[in-house]
């Protein structure tokens, strides 16, 4: 699994930290999000993919 994020769409909602957050988290100035695993290991694919689904910017992107 491979993550991209596109800061450009991200609004800084914040969902994707509260759902993975070893994963995602997010710039102290605006919020927008920072990928700190952008190749998460197996037993973050889950809550990964579900960060993903509930970005209300869809601004994450999940790659197999």
């Amino acid at each position: 699994m491979r993550i991209t994020i596109d800061e450009e769409k991200c609004c800084g909602a914040g969902q994707c930290v509260l759902v993975a957050p070893e994963v995602f988290d997010q710039r102290d100035e605006d919020g927008v999000v920072i990928l700190l695993d952008a190749e998460p290991p197996a037993e973050q694919h889950a809550a990964t993919r579900e960060a993903a689904a509930v970005c209300p910017a869809a601004a994450i992107e999940v790659h197999a």
